[in-house]
């Protein structure tokens, strides 16, 4: 039986999100605001017709949600970089992406949602402002800040190893989707693999919502669109990752096994964000050019969508900002309007970090979590890219070396992985990749 309250929740919500898609809500808003909240069946009818409203003729972005759709959408872009890799350069690049998404990871995992001045202010009372490092511990902590930092895993010095985070989980159901059915896996795949790996209450978002559908019997793409206000959220962006491991130097490949896994629970943006992430991981592995980088993710998406324009325009800010903090007051003013777990206010904070940290580990991870909103998903992609770049020999140790090469997981049968044994195992479902190409 659907809660009342549940329902108001969800029509508030989705109310945002067609109004984001580009649909005039304003007759159904007007319709909402009357109402007495109390009537269920007027309730239902107002969602209903709210989930029926056509996207507006004027609304300038085309953002389709079908591979082919996306493929004929999307600019030129080199598809396929050409490089020979030995299996050393791989192993080092992967075991470096796996090591920099787990201390980007942690180093977010403190402040998750928080936004960019309280991280400041925080960061000013400790006289660690800009962060360089792993977040210091004050005691106490001052008022107005969450008291669990005080006893917090991944806080400087403290850190152990890699905490448990959806955003590694992922990661690993990645490899562990790949182990199963190969380069050829399906979004039913990946849909079966959540429900007998993931813990329902360890998702979040989009992610939850997916698979209640799948356990009330949906399939894709209706396991993404049914009652999902969350499905442009940041959800499939954070499960990019392993595609791009496996596919270096392949970025369209990386996008569409990206595609495969997004399209589950999410659409449009959502799914562009994991595209692009996945794309940027696969170049990540033939050029240490940040921009060429970045390039080759949006070649994988429709030039005309708003995650698109986003990157674009993040891209000059970079040009026209000396300051990191000047772009991203620009990205603020933009995009800030986004849930602070949203796809494309995200995304370009990933790129501001990485744009900005010109090549450098601790200032790439480091500028994408001062950024704040989704702190732990954007250290961990910024840390996840750059460490594909430098490869595990040139990551700093002083990063690194507190991991113990250890890592959390509540996907069954990988708690307490090490890190380096989850990068061989990558390195082997790569070669299996490239050998079919």
């Amino acid at each position: 039986m659907t809660n009342l309250n549940d329902l108001i929740r969800l029509i508030s919500d989705e109310m945002r999100q067609r109004k984001e898609e580009g649909c005039d809500i304003s007759e159904v808003e007007a319709r909402f605001d009357a109402s007495s909240r109390e009537d269920l069946a007027e309730l239902e009818e107002i969602l209903r017709e709210l989930e029926s409203l056509p996207v507006r003729d004027d609304f300038p972005y085309i953002e389709p949600s079908t591979l082919d759709e996306i493929k004929a959408q999307r600019p030129d872009g080199p598809r396929r970089m050409e490089k020979r890799f030995s299996e050393d350069y791989l192993l080092d690049k992967i075991y470096g992406a796996w090591l920099g998404r787990c201390a980007g990871c942690t180093l977010g995992k403190p402040v998750e949602g928080w936004h960019r001045s309280r991280i400041e202010e925080y960061l000013k009372l400790a006289d660690a402002y800009p962060l360089d490092y792993y977040f210091p511990v004050l005691v106490p902590i001052p008022d107005g800040f969450p008291k669990h930092l005080e006893n917090h895993g991944c806080m400087r010095g403290r850190v152990k190893r890699m905490e448990r985070d959806d955003d590694i989980d992922y990661t690993i159901m990645g490899l562990h989707i790949l182990e199963s059915h190969g380069p050829d896996f399906t979004t039913a795949d990946v849909a079966r693999t959540w429900l007998d790996r993931l813990p329902y209450h360890m998702v979040y978002t989009a992610e939850r919502v997916a698979y209640r559908n799948l356990v009330m019997g949906l399939q894709p793409p209706e396991s993404a669109t049914y009652r999902n206000p969350y499905r442009e959220w940041i959800g499939a962006q954070i499960r990019a990752d392993c595609w791009g491991y496996v596919t270096p130097g392949y970025p369209e490949l990386g996008a569409e096994f990206a595609f495969r896994d997004a399209m589950l629970s999410h659409v449009k943006n959502g799914i562009y964000g994991e595209m692009f992430v996945a794309a940027m991981l696969s170049a990540a592995f033939v050029t240490d050019d940040i921009e060429e980088i970045i390039r080759a993710g949006l070649s994988e998406i429709p030039a005309k969508s708003r995650l698109a324009e986003a990157i674009e325009n993040t891209i000059r800010w970079r040009g026209e900002c000396r300051m990191w903090q000047e772009a991203w007051e620009r990205v603020n003013e933009r995009y800030g309007h986004y849930h602070g777990v949203h796809t494309i206010n995200n995304a370009a904070v990933v790129c501001l970090g990485l744009l900005y940290g010109e090549g450098d580990f601790a200032r790439t991870v480091s500028i994408s979590v001062m950024g704040g909103w989704d702190t732990d998903c954007n250290g961990a992609t910024a840390g996840s890219i750059i460490g594909a770049v430098l490869g595990a020999k040139r990551l700093p140790s002083e990063w690194v070396d507190p991991l113990n090469d250890t890592v959390r997981s509540f996907v069954m049968g990988f708690d307490n992985s090490r890190i380096s044994d989850l990068a061989t195992r990558t390195l082997k479902m790569a070669k299996i990749v490239l050998e079919g190409r």
